[in-house]
């Protein structure tokens, strides 16, 4: 036999082989039915049924659409979170002349390249359950298209907004939402919409430590640049997010020290320092919870557009502002610069220092009626009038602390051996605790300048 024709015989047998297969499997529809049951005397008959059956996109429930719309760190956690969506993953496309990495297209000379890859996320996803309509209206909703090459203080091109897309199917459906998105844009006097639309070239992943950043990253903060214009049927989870929020009365923030925290919906930082700091907190320093777009008359010199952010206003003017999640230690300690400032009950909380004997906050914290004395900065409960004894130190002592409300430290300092006491919540000192108590017992010698009372009711 001709080695030509045994060749061809063979990979013809080999197509028939893999299109029987692949017919075996397809059981989605009624069109792939029908091919899966069909008999065919030859190639050129299975190949002409091929080319006239229509399998369209909607036959296939998953796809995959690519979008730029800033920083990919906020964005992939964001899309992550939607019902429908199966992955996520931060890369770079739409660059040429360079190679795909962070470090490359972040140099200060591709800022204003217009060949410069951008940062994007490739969204998996299961269209029965999400739409691609649905996709492209929470992405224009989520950022501020109307930006060119930047989102915020993220400035260059590759933080341009783009849509890369994989089908004629969702070109068109983002060329239509764009156009009406934009008379969205109009009508709040907005501007006018950057955003790129194209077919994908090629996919770049992104480095492993920008997969899931915000969630292996404790220390951050979630960026947000939405414009507030949404679609009029916007998505549930957009509308969340972005829709203008109640009013809000700032009047009571405009007298004395308060804090303010700019929060966010989804906004997993958030809820981080929630549950390490403010769910704990019960300090005299009011503390209150806003939305960026929630602090009017107060005058705020850090920028906003990262949650969360921490204010610490006087008079509804900013003294210190923190953009991102603060620690405990870091936020008792920057509340302990507000409230107490350069004195020395400051120097004793975080100095490891040591009141004077018999000074004024222990002649006025002696002789109180029964109740507790608490943490000046957290408002926690530390030691109660019940255990407290005169020892003529000229310290306050205690015969023990209340429970759970302390830690103990070793402190050789100054040669001596001795056991430090810090309140547990925010981590300030208080004193050192000794063995020469009462009947043998603990004396607890706390540093007064660092408590403050509450009476019991």
């Amino acid at each position: 036999m001709n080695y030509n024709a045994t060749l061809k015989f063979a990979v013809v047998a080999l197509l028939v082989a893999l299109i029987g297969l692949s017919f075996k499997s397809i059981q989605a529809s009624p069109t792939q039915a029908k091919l899966g049951q069909s008999q065919f005397s030859d190639i050129s008959q299975t190949t002409e049924l091929l080319e006239s059956t229509d399998i369209s996109d909607a036959t296939i429930q998953h796809q995959t659409l690519v979008l730029g719309l800033g920083c990919f760190w906020g964005a992939e956690k964001r899309f992550e979170a939607l019902p429908g969506v199966i992955n996520v993953l931060s890369g770079y496309a739409d660059g040429r002349g360079l190679k795909p990495t962070y470090r490359e297209i972040t140099k200060l000379k591709q800022k204003f390249n217009d060949d410069n890859f951008a940062e994007v996320i490739r969204v998996e996803y299961d269209q029965s359950v999400i739409a691609t309509d649905t996709l492209i209206k929470l992405f224009y909703e989520m950022h501020d298209p109307t930006q060119k090459n930047r989102q915020g203080n993220d400035v260059g091109t590759q933080y341009r907004s783009t849509i890369l897309y994989n089908s004629e199917q969702q070109a068109d459906i983002a060329t239509r939402l764009t156009k009406t998105f934009q008379q969205r844009l109009n009508e709040k006097a907005k501007g006018l919409i950057q955003t790129q639309i194209k077919p994908l070239d090629k996919f770049y992943p992104a480095e492993d430590y920008h997969q899931d950043y915000i969630a292996r990253n404790p220390n951050g903060y979630c960026p947000d640049h939405s414009t507030g214009v949404t679609f009029e049927d916007s998505p549930l989870l957009a509308k969340k997010m972005t829709e203008p929020p109640a009013k809000v009365d700032n009047t009571g923030l405009l007298t004395g020290k308060q804090i303010v925290v700019i929060d966010a919906p989804n906004c997993p930082y958030c809820e981080r320092f929630k549950e390490d700091v403010t769910n704990d907190y019960a300090g005299d320093i009011p503390l209150h919870f806003r939305l960026a777009s929630q602090l009017d008359g107060l005058t705020i010199s850090s920028p906003t557009f990262g949650t969360p952010t921490i204010l610490f206003i006087e008079d509804g003017k900013e003294r210190l502002g923190h953009m991102g999640y603060m620690s405990s230690d870091s936020f008792y300690k920057a509340l302990g610069a507000f409230k107490l400032g350069d004195t020395e009950a400051f120097k004793v909380a975080f100095g490891k220092g040591t009141d004077n004997r018999f000074c004024k906050a222990y002649d006025k914290f002696k002789n109180t009626p029964p109740g507790v004395f608490i943490d000046s900065l957290s408002g926690a409960p530390l030691f109660d009038t019940s255990d407290r004894f005169n020892s003529g130190t000229g310290w306050l002592s205690f015969h023990s602390a209340i429970e759970d409300s302390v830690t103990y430290h070793e402190d050789n300092s100054f040669g001596m051996e001795r056991t430090e006491v810090r309140a547990k919540i925010t981590g300030i000192h208080l004193g050192h605790v000794f063995n020469d108590g009462p009947n043998g017992g603990k004396r607890y010698c706390i540093n007064a300048t660092v408590l403050d009372f509450v009476p019991r009711t």
